[in-house]
């Protein structure tokens, strides 16, 4: 089993974070994870993640969504059960679709929320009783860390990261 070391650089402040950061992809240095007790905007942008496609997949989803919606109103009002209401029969989906909007609309909104909350675990790897991956409790409070993966270079990120305004520098090795 092979160790590596990483350093873990905390930070009190999202800008003073924000800065290091910055500071941090200037000198080519790779940042591995940063870890926030909350959102910090532009913080992906800064550390140089590429953007996000869940955006596209959740469309597809509510295509599918949309899809089942309309067989479903199709299936059980036109060709399972059609019912005569107040002198109208269903013999057409298209003539009684607008009666069905609120029905595909809900069933668009219903697929495309839970499914992207499925593929969020999936991606992000976060399954049912998975043991914590955070380093450090505090960041889940009130102080951030930044992760970098040393590769010989150690004195040199040490005195690079107490330039950035960190509270705290912490040379740990992971298995």
């Amino acid at each position: 089993m092979s160790t590596n070391k990483v350093i873990h650089a905390l930070y009190n402040d999202d800008d003073i974070l924000m800065d290091a950061v910055k500071k941090v992809k200037a000198e080519h240095h790779h940042i591995e994870e940063v870890f926030c007790p909350f959102p910090v905007h532009g913080l992906d942008k800064a550390m140089g993640l590429a953007p996000t496609r869940l955006a596209i997949t959740a469309f597809m989803y509510g295509i599918t969504g949309l899809s089942v919606a309309i067989w479903l109103t199709w299936y059980t009002m036109i060709a399972d059960w059609p019912q005569d209401i107040g002198g109208k029969p269903n013999f057409s989906w298209a003539s009684n679709m607008p009666a069905f909007v609120p029905i595909m609309f809900e069933l668009t909104v219903f697929f495309a929320a839970h499914l992207m909350v499925i593929t969020f675990y999936m991606r992000s790897k976060i399954w049912p009783f998975k043991k914590a991956e955070n380093p450090d409790p505090r960041t889940t409070d009130d102080h951030f860390l930044m992760e970098i993966p040393v590769h010989g270079n150690e004195e040199e990120l040490m005195a690079l990261l107490e330039t950035t305004g960190a509270v705290e520098i912490n040379v740990v090795e992971t298995h």
